[in-house]
């Protein structure tokens, strides 16, 4: 975890989503250990977004949850849970990430990546 702001900085990892990519893609959610500061939750969304065939990414750090839009094409989602360990091989952090669950990406409410990973279909109700 993180012990100040110094050992903990990062930049954010932006990546333009390809046309048309996400007609086709499913959705992994994640649940991650060890992150400890809102710098952590973006170390694990650059890695997550560093592999290829991910298209968007996001990581409610006061949840523990990571949720990534990939193409199944390109990436399975084991790959996306070593992603959220090598994001923590600096010496200084350590994550650890367990597929929870995957599902396409039209399944999902409305916004889902505008707002809070955690949430679900019951809370739309």
């Amino acid at each position: 975890m993180c012990d100040h702001e110094q050992a903990c900085s990062v930049e954010p990892f932006e990546k333009p989503l390809e046309p048309g990519a996400l007609e086709t893609a499913q959705v992994a959610y994640l649940a991650v250990w060890g992150m400890g500061c809102p710098r952590c939750a973006t170390r694990v969304r650059n890695g997550l977004l560093q592999v290829e065939g991910v298209l968007m990414a996001q990581v409610a750090l006061t949840d523990g949850i990571a949720a990534a839009a990939y193409d199944p094409e390109r990436v399975q989602p084991a790959s996306l849970v070593a992603a959220v360990a090598a994001a923590g091989h600096d010496g200084r952090h350590s994550y650890r990430a367990q597929l929870m669950a995957t599902m396409a990406l039209q399944t999902l409410p409305d916004g889902y990546f505008a707002e809070n990973p955690s949430r679900s279909a019951e809370d739309e109700r």
